[in-house]
């Protein structure tokens, strides 16, 4: 009688076949044995945003003129008294009082003597020439030390120069480290933010521009987003619109308008100028320009809050953007801290899906640049990088930092030329 093919069969084949799954159900307990236990060490680096409570809107702010002051004049060269007696017959008028050197962000205002400067200056009628000369050294000597009103307006303090670095998460999974370079005379700018995107590669933005009258005011804007073509606004100020590269469509330009990036420079500043200002409530419209469009953002302050990172516990202020409009579900959270003089702690970005994109400190990539001890005369010098910076190692609110008054070099005696005017 023939065999059956089952009959055949060598009998440790069965066997032998457990043993392959076996092995492979050890190796999937392991990877995810090995998943679990490196999501519990990571699980603190991302902390998603909390629910969003907002507290109720107590002060709407716009954006307004920051505050400047013109500086004083140059005070008079010291003259010879033998060279000031010969010529004192000739003095028979005082020359007029020079105008204040203003900033370029500044609209120029012209000093007017006091009135009893100006009575003095006058003179008596038949006095000798002498006695003119001594009114008319009076009469300067009042003007010098009188400078012209300060204009009237919001605080604002650049944040100083400096690189600084990011730990990056997708969806709580860490990557590759981003960076912040953020460069300003007091005069100019430059921003530019570094991302990188797993599977897509790095997504970089730089804005470009001046500190006017408004704080950050942006001239172009780049985006470039892995391996796609750069799309770039043109703040065209002469027409008063934004040009773009990427749509023929045109935006207004409307003062203190600001792009993506450049928005957080400027927060930054009015915070750092007056922390005290911006309490819980308190709620800053920006007008912002993306790589094809503008639109209101409104940043609300949700409070003080504490941000854990890998160099320790910062103390920080939240600050959220609002829906933008009915249905809006993208969300931004941002935490400036104090001891970074207000730069961001940590950055979040929400997409309707769900999808978290999340940037948090990870430390200086260099000490900020000093500024320099010279500027073109008429420029505004940058803001000293040792501005008061609240400490925050205690729990108590921080105090208003002072903001660094913009001065310009000292002009000669001679009447200067007239300022340029605010863009």
């Amino acid at each position: 009688m023939p065999m059956q093919p089952a009959d055949i069969r060598p009998r440790h084949a069965l066997p032998r076949r457990w043993l392959r799954v076996g092995i492979a159900l050890v190796v999937v307990l392991v990877l995810h044995a090995l998943a679990a236990l490196w999501l519990m060490r990571n699980r603190d680096s991302f902390t998603p945003p909390a629910p969003a409570e907002v507290p109720v809107q107590i002060e709407l702010l716009k954006p307004q003129p920051i505050e400047r002051q013109p500086a004083p004049p140059a005070p008079k060269p010291v003259e010879h008294p033998v060279a000031a007696a010969a010529a004192a017959p000739k003095a028979a008028a005082p020359k007029p009082a020079p105008e204040p050197v203003l900033t370029s962000t500044q609209t120029a205002e012209h000093a007017e003597p006091p009135p009893a400067a100006a009575s003095a200056a006058s003179g008596v009628p038949g006095a000798s020439g002498a006695s003119g000369a001594h009114a008319a050294s009076a009469a300067s000597a009042a003007s010098a030390v009188t400078p012209g009103p300060a204009t009237n307006g919001v605080k604002f303090s650049a944040p100083p120069s400096g690189d600084l670095q990011y730990d990056t998460f997708y969806n709580g999974m860490q990557n590759m480290i981003g960076t912040i370079h953020w460069r300003t005379d007091g005069r100019t700018y430059d921003l530019s933010v570094s991302m990188p995107v797993p599977f897509v590669g790095p997504f970089t933005y730089r804005s470009e521009g001046r500190i006017d009258a408004f704080g950050v005011a942006p001239d172009r804007y780049v985006e470039k987003r892995g391996k796609r073509p750069e799309d770039i606004a043109i703040f065209n100020r002469e027409i008063r619109q934004v040009v773009f590269t990427r749509t023929p469509n045109n935006a207004p330009l409307p003062d203190g308008v600001q792009d993506r990036f450049s928005m957080l420079m400027q927060l930054s500043g009015l915070v750092r100028g007056n922390p005290a200002a911006y309490k819980p409530g308190v709620t800053q419209q920006f007008f912002v320009i993306d790589n094809n469009s503008g639109e209101t953002w409104p940043i609300t302050v949700i409070g003080d809050e504490q941000v854990q990172t890998q160099a320790g516990i910062i103390n920080a202020r939240h600050f959220m953007r609002l829906p933008r409009r009915d249905g809006d579900t993208r969300r931004i959270d941002m935490w400036l801290a104090p001891s970074l003089d207000w730069l961001p702690a940590r950055l979040v970005q929400t997409e309707p899906s769900g999808a978290q994109i999340e940037l948090l400190w990870h430390g200086r990539l260099s000490a900020p640049s000093a500024p320099s001890d010279a500027a073109p005369a008429g420029g505004a010098t940058n803001p000293p990088a040792a501005a008061a910076a609240p400490d925050t190692s205690t729990d108590e609110p921080a105090q208003p930092a002072q903001p660094a008054v913009v001065q310009p070099p000292a002009q000669p005696a001679a009447p200067p030329a007239s300022s340029p005017a605010a863009p």
